[in-house]
């Protein structure tokens, strides 16, 4: 059986969808995060939206009772190339601890659904 994981801790999905499903065999799947912070306020630059992104992802972690050494994919998304470098090194910040490095793809992308939005990452995690 599938469970939903939607902490109060984050801001709540924009549509409708679950942040996080967990499945019985214990693989979490996270919807892709975008840099909104719990109070719904964005931050102007791409390492604090790419942080907000990755303190959302570890909510939803928690909220699943699993944490970062879990993870085993990272996909992330980025609206132009200056912003690379700014989330690599939130990526990198965010992994510093961990002795197995998830898979990890950068993608550059025309945009999101909001133009403030420069930095969304989604996860996969197994237990």
């Amino acid at each position: 059986m599938h469970s939903m994981i939607n902490p109060g801790t984050i801001h709540p999905p924009f549509a409708n969808y679950s942040h996080g499903v967990l499945t019985g065999q214990g693989a979490l799947f996270v919807s892709g995060q975008l840099g909104v912070l719990a109070d719904g306020t964005v931050p102007d630059d791409a390492f604090g939206q790419a942080m907000a992104c990755f303190g959302n992802v570890e909510q939803i972690l928690f909220g699943a009772g699993l944490q970062k050494r879990h993870v085993v994919r990272i996909n992330a998304f980025v609206t132009d190339r200056e912003y690379l470098r700014p989330y690599m090194e939130a990526r990198d910040c965010w992994i510093s601890e961990l002795e197995l490095l998830p898979a990890s793809t950068l993608v550059i992308v025309q945009g999101f659904a909001r133009p403030e939005f420069k930095v969304e990452v989604e996860i996969t995690a197994s237990a």
